[in-house]
């Protein structure tokens, strides 16, 4: 008789509160994201109802629609929501400060260029004369239709060439409110050749470079060693001829960029400090400067915040505003000049929480096995069977050294039947049974260890959270879809959107469809003092897991690459209804990129493709090798693959298959 090892699951009792802090829901969600009572992620959308949007609703109700995941949901009134908050911070701010002059916050639309994300910006922004900016040629022909009126504000950063001030300067000439931003003395120099052929002399700004460090991962962009913005000797140089031509009332707008995703509030108020003194004293020298565009860098948390790290901030929206306001006041009253027109660039803080990345998992790759029976060869030699007693040991385990004495005897009887089975010595079956084994002693020894709640765990003990990680396959791509995690590390909130009333009880790194090893998320937003990994819930085949990308909204909806050609993916925007009976509509669906569409990228278009197979399928029918009906068939069901979407379709893995199909 042979002998079984059990191995249990146990499911002890959990609340929505314990997954809120788990995941960190209130430190990243805020004031969006929670966990309701059914367990599921929820959104407020800001929109003035005390109800919310439940997120399972919304894949419920774009699954009845055939929409193909994985799909990004974009909860449009949320866009509309931090437009009014940030508005709202900056006129309390004023108001408390005395500050006299006005706000005019501006879009930067490289943040997040997709038209729906700009216009939603700009009508939810009317009321606050909210403007855009452009960096790119590009970027300036799609912003330059949207300036609803003569009052609406572009500025236009980056890298300028003669075509791009010409366009700005002829806006100017139509009366709208495009003012070119100086980054070089190049450019400076090509803005005055322009005018004196039109016989226009333009309204333009300049951007100064911050002598001091900015701080969070882009501190480097806003420093001395930043390679846009002109020195203090530059900007003298300029407006001296300015001054001797007479023309120092065009240079209306002065700018610097702090940086971006500033994680310290008293080192903006400096960058903020610096520039200002600069205004006044340009001011008094007479030149006509109306705007202090203070750039970017209102951050936000992606994780637990602080100075120390340089994925969350140490300051709210308000304080943000305040130290605008107070700082500009302050340098302003001192040298007793005028408060400028106040401009903020804050595209993250706008776009970041809007969007969620809605993505299946398609299959789970345990070390171990969370539950069922495994069979002990009735042949077997003393190392399986000495792995067998050491599990039966391990919850008699009474501290951490006899816990670590059994794992070091696993291993040792472990790395043994490796070896006798590479040598021969040992049947498949049997080597089967010491892998599961040892990994249901790692898994025992791992609970005991963390029940015991230690105050300073053994290292062994990360090192078996590490070990006993599952390998979740998840239907995206990093490189598509979060590319800034693979190229700078940056963390997002990821976790299940549905079971969050229950305990997760394993570990997982999610790993995506690409053929490359870096196609993983590698770090975890979560109370785990161990980043590297997920807490998640057992995964069940026979049940659709869906996991939650969070503050995707900004710029990771634009840089995805295509390694291994996977395209965009399908996008349905939400805003919330009262007169619906999920509290939503769905207002648009923009479907996914087809396969034929992500091939023509790369110079494979369908006609000749279709041309090359049905040569293929010709040559096999005129050989026998297949009938005509079945080549026929081939063939179309080639073509029809292109249009289909460039991620799995999770409805069909899977279907149909048992043991027995396979005799069919």
């Amino acid at each position: 008789m042979s002998q079984v090892l059990k191995m249990a699951v146990q499911r002890p009792e959990w609340s929505t509160a314990q997954s809120e802090a788990l995941y960190r829901v209130a430190l990243w969600g805020d004031p969006y994201f929670f966990i309701n009572a059914r367990g599921h992620v929820a959104v407020r959308t800001g929109s003035g109802s005390p109800e919310a949007i439940d997120i399972v609703s919304v894949v419920g109700e774009a699954k009845r629609r055939g929409i193909d995941f994985p799909v990004l949901i974009r909860f449009q009134d949320v866009l509309r929501a931090q437009v009014a908050r940030l508005n709202r911070a900056f006129h309390t701010a004023m108001d408390a400060a005395g500050y006299r002059g006005t706000y005019r916050g501006v879009y930067p639309i490289k943040v997040n260029q997709l038209r729906e994300v700009v216009e939603e910006i700009l009508d939810a922004g009317r009321s606050y004369q909210m403007g855009l900016e452009c960096g790119s040629k590009a970027e300036l022909l799609a912003a330059l239709p949207h300036l609803r009126d003569d009052e609406t504000l572009l500025v236009c950063n980056g890298v300028k060439d003669h075509t791009m001030l010409g366009l700005m300067v002829a806006a100017q000439r139509l009366g709208q409110q495009v003012v070119p931003v100086v980054e070089k003395l190049k450019e400076f120099a090509e803005l005055k050749a322009l005018a004196w052929e039109q016989g226009f002399i333009p309204v333009f700004g300049v951007r100064v470079r911050p002598t001091g460090q900015g701080s969070g991962r882009w501190a480097d962009c806003s420093g001395p060693r930043s390679k846009f913005g002109l020195s203090a000797p530059e900007l003298v140089a300029l407006v001296d001829e300015l001054v001797v031509g007479g023309f120092a009332d065009r240079l209306q707008l002065l700018h610097c960029h702090p940086g971006s995703q500033v994680t310290d509030i008293d080192t903006f108020r400096q960058a903020i400090r610096e520039l200002v003194q600069a205004y006044a004293a340009l001011v008094k020298r007479g030149v006509g400067l109306r705007y202090l565009d203070v750039g970017g860098g209102l951050g936000v948390n992606y994780d637990d915040g602080g100075p120390d790290t340089d994925t969350g901030v140490n300051y709210s929206l308000q304080e943000y505003a305040d130290a605008v306001v107070w700082t500009v006041k302050d340098v302003c009253d001192a040298h007793g000049v005028q408060v400028p027109t106040l401009i903020t660039e804050s595209g993250r803080a706008i776009t970041a929480h809007h969007s969620v990345l809605i993505v299946p998992v398609l299959g789970s790759q345990p070390c171990d096995a969370p539950g069922g029976e495994i069979a002990l060869p009735d042949d077997a030699g003393e190392a399986s069977r000495t792995l067998l007693a050491l599990r039966a040991r391990c919850s008699q385990a009474g501290d951490a050294d006899q816990a670590l004495a059994i794992l070091d005897e696993a291993r040792d009887r472990h790395d043994e039947t490796r070896r006798l089975f590479s040598l021969g010595h040992l049947s498949l079956e049997e080597h089967a049974f010491a892998h599961r084994a040892f990994w249901s002693v790692c898994r025992a020894l791992q609970q005991q260890l963390e029940a015991a709640n230690l105050s300073h765990p053994p290292a062994e003990l990360r090192e078996l959270e590490g070990l006993l990680a599952d390998q979740l396959l998840c239907d995206f791509s990093v490189f598509q879809s979060m590319l800034d995690h693979w190229a700078i590390g940056q963390p997002f909130p990821i976790m299940p959107i549905e079971r969050l009333d229950e305990r997760p009880s394993r570990r997982a790194v999610l790993v995506d469809l690409t053929c490359d090893s870096d196609g993983r998320v590698s770090h975890y937003v979560s109370s785990c003092a161990d980043k590297s990994f997920l807490p998640v819930h057992v995964f069940d085949p026979a049940k659709h897991t869906l996991m939650g990308f969070f503050l995707m909204g900004a710029y990771e909806d634009i840089m995805g690459d295509a390694h291994n050609l996977f395209g965009r993916v399908s996008e349905v925007h939400v805003y919330a209804d009262e007169e619906q009976r999920e509290r939503f509509r769905i207002e648009k669906i923009i479907p996914g990129t087809a396969v034929q569409e992500m091939l023509a990228q790369v110079q494979y278009f369908p006609n000749d493709l279709h041309r090359r197979m049905s040569e293929i399928v010709r040559q096999k029918i005129h050989t026998g090798a297949v009938r005509p009906k079945v080549g026929t068939a081939i063939l179309e069901q080639y073509m029809a693959c292109l249009q289909k979407s460039t991620y799995c379709d999770p409805g069909t893995l899977g279907e149909g298959l048992s043991p027995s199909s396979w005799r069919r």
